[in-house]
């Protein structure tokens, strides 16, 4: 707890230190709820420190870049850029630029994401939830590189929104993505000769297809249709956002075989609990489902959560900082998975501070999901029903997993949001320890 709060401090004085506004002198005007209408250009560098309990303590630099216009749309910004380069102690890092873009072209949203990930302890807990085997006779997760391997992701997203016949908040949307993905046995020093779930899954069972063990090239054409009644994109208060996306992805690469198209649905609202002041306390539910039509997934991508726009950096799942807080991250990957978030969103501070807005937020959250669809079980399954089972099949059905905790939100002009969540699963299979992750922005 020590080290969250002095990290907590650090981002504090970061904020309190760097992110100044480029025309501060000049006279200061407010809206109907005593905010300062931020105008013009807002700039918000800051060292990344942060952490997250899957892959540990975070550092680097990054900076937030807004443009709020003539301050008309205030909190909404006519455009943002963010550029980040970090590490995690635990092996991973990032390289990203993103942008998204809702006024700069008259009546269209663009969004781009370029990202480079690299991770050399990335998580690999098997298919299906709970079929997959929990025990293991190499030790635990902790102690050992079992649970581990090699991933190197390069990410590009683009995306565009546009109005739908001019229906209020409807909108249709289009999009392309391509993803290249390196995956390799764990090989950090120390970890000679180590035995892992990766090794069984390619090796000894072959639930892994030698063609796609070590990853490809994967390249998606994705239509849908937004509905979006929000107040504000980032810290909403009120409203609902729901989206519908069919996700092509022809095999043009590498021809092995493995296209598909597959679906992906967002419902998102916002309810706000206090009539006096509906700023005060919110209500906030997300419930999310993502499953395969036809084709073929391979596997290295079959916990990518296909969305149009997203305000987290890691788009996988489930489990873990994004999806579900508390349970190991990517602890539960099938073909097609359902999930839900609740929060109650209580702001118990406003003020102002260096020429800015900020809001203090707590959000005590449940999170639960599961594998609904799954991902070679019979390859999975073994032959013989009378032996004892392989490590990779536990014998189990696959049920809801779930987690509960609270975060601490800290918001400058409705934008810029550092985070603190804490959560425990609810099932220690899904892990034992109460996890915390410090970073930007809600989940959702």
């Amino acid at each position: 707890m020590r080290k969250t709060l002095l990290l907590m401090l650090a981002l504090l004085l970061a904020v309190g230190g760097m992110a100044q506004e480029k025309k501060a002198k000049k006279e200061k005007t407010y809206n109907e709820k005593g905010e300062i209408i931020k105008k013009g250009w807002n700039f918000g560098p800051l060292p990344v420190v942060g952490y997250d309990a899957d892959l540990g303590f975070q550092y680097g630099v990054t900076c937030d870049i807004f443009n709020y216009g003539d301050g008309s749309r205030y909190p909404r910004y006519n455009y943002k850029f963010n550029v980040e380069a970090s590490r995690y102690t635990k092996g991973s890092g990032v390289f990203r630029f993103y942008s998204d873009m809702p006024y700069v072209v008259k009546n269209t949203k663009l969004f781009f994401d370029v990202t480079y990930f690299y991770a050399k302890k990335y998580e690999f807990f098997g298919f299906n939830g709970y079929m997959a085997g929990q025990n293991s006779p190499y030790s635990s997760l902790e102690k050992d590189g079992f649970h581990f391997l090699n991933r190197n992701q390069f990410r590009f997203v683009g995306s565009m929104q546009r109005p739908f016949f001019g229906v209020p908040n409807l909108y249709w949307t289009a999009g392309l993505a391509y993803y290249n993905t390196k995956v390799d046995r764990i090989n950090l020093e120390g970890y000679e000769g180590q035995v892992t779930l990766y090794d069984l899954y390619v090796n000894d069972s072959c639930i892994i297809k030698p063609d796609e063990a070590h990853g490809g090239n994967t390249t998606q054409i994705r239509l849908g249709m937004i509905y979006d009644s929000r107040d504000h994109n980032s810290d909403p208060t009120s409203g609902i956002y729901a989206e519908a996306t069919l996700v092509g992805a022809p095999d043009l690469i590498d021809r092995k075989g493995y296209g598909n198209l597959s679906y992906t649905f967002l419902w998102r609202q916002y309810l706000p609990l206090n009539p006096v002041n509906k700023d005060k306390l919110t209500l906030a539910y997300r419930i999310g489902a993502q499953g395969r039509i036809i084709g073929q997934t391979p596997w290295y991508m079959i916990n990518n959560l296909n969305t149009m726009f997203f305000q987290k950096m890691y788009t996988e799942g489930l489990g873990g900082s994004v999806t579900m807080r508390g349970v190991n991250r990517n602890g539960v990957i099938g073909e097609g998975f359902v999930f839900g978030n609740v929060e109650l969103r209580w702001r118990i501070l406003n003020f102002q501070f260096i020429n800015q807005n900020w809001q203090v937020a707590l959000n005590p959250f449940f999170d639960a999901g599961m594998v609904t669809q799954t991902f070679r079980e019979e390859e999975m399954r073994p032959t013989d029903p009378n032996t004892v089972y392989p490590i990779w099949w536990s014998g189990q059905n696959e049920r809801l997993h779930m987690s509960a905790g609270c975060g601490l939100k800290l918001i400058m002009n409705r934008n810029l949001i550092v985070s603190v969540d804490m959560g425990k699963a609810l099932d220690e299979r899904d892990g034992e320890k109460l996890k915390t992750f410090i970073g930007f922005n809600y989940i959702f």
